[in-house]
């Protein structure tokens, strides 16, 4: 019994299937908004593994925080892929986003957010690889929100789920960011 290859020669059409089921152009708004929060997963894995090499105080901590978020993006791109007629078959916290899953972040930033003092002026990107990264991550997450916006239609939580989530970003890169951050005030 041979092993299964990666390329099945569906989406040669143009088509990409999704989850329960249909067939919808790879470029309409669900595969553009799932995409996007795959991207963003991609992103938070450099951050991830930045963090890890850095061997900074703080990167078992924020490896620790990165890993579950991941993780709800599967949950989310789920959703996303799933057309309107299918979504009373998701499973919220498997494969439809879940209130807890919102309020966890909420959590999270009001943790982080006691431990440096807030910018009072745009902060300019780039305090180290970390934040750097946090920060990319942060836009692409605020893309997908924008995308999901036609693809995720009440009451699903993804938009508030990626709206949490770039506050959340925001948040990590000024923490790691810690006195290095630098901002610009507006003139």
């Amino acid at each position: 019994m041979g092993r299964e290859r990666i390329y099945t020669k569906t989406g040669d059409d143009g088509t990409t299937g999704l989850f329960y089921g249909g067939r919808v152009r790879k470029d309409s708004e669900l595969p553009a908004a799932y995409g996007t929060v795959d991207e963003a997963q991609a992103v938070l894995g450099l951050a991830r593994a930045e963090a890890a090499a850095s061997g900074s105080e703080d990167a078992d901590e924020l490896v620790g925080l990165l890993v579950p978020i991941m993780k709800d993006l599967y949950v989310l791109m789920a959703e996303l892929a799933t057309l309107p007629e299918n979504r009373a078959k998701l499973v919220p916290g498997q494969s439809a986003v879940a209130p807890a899953m919102v309020s966890r972040l909420e959590a999270i930033i009001d943790d982080l957010d006691t431990r440096f003092d807030p910018p009072t002026e745009f902060v300019v990107p780039g305090g180290n690889r970390v934040a750097a990264w946090l920060d990319l991550a942060r836009t692409v997450v605020r893309r997908a929100e924008r995308m999901s916006l036609a693809a995720a239609a009440d009451p699903s939580l993804v938009v508030p789920y990626l709206n949490r989530l770039s506050d959340l970003l925001w948040t990590m890169a000024r923490w790691q960011e810690g006195t290095s951050i630098i901002t610009k005030e507006l003139s």
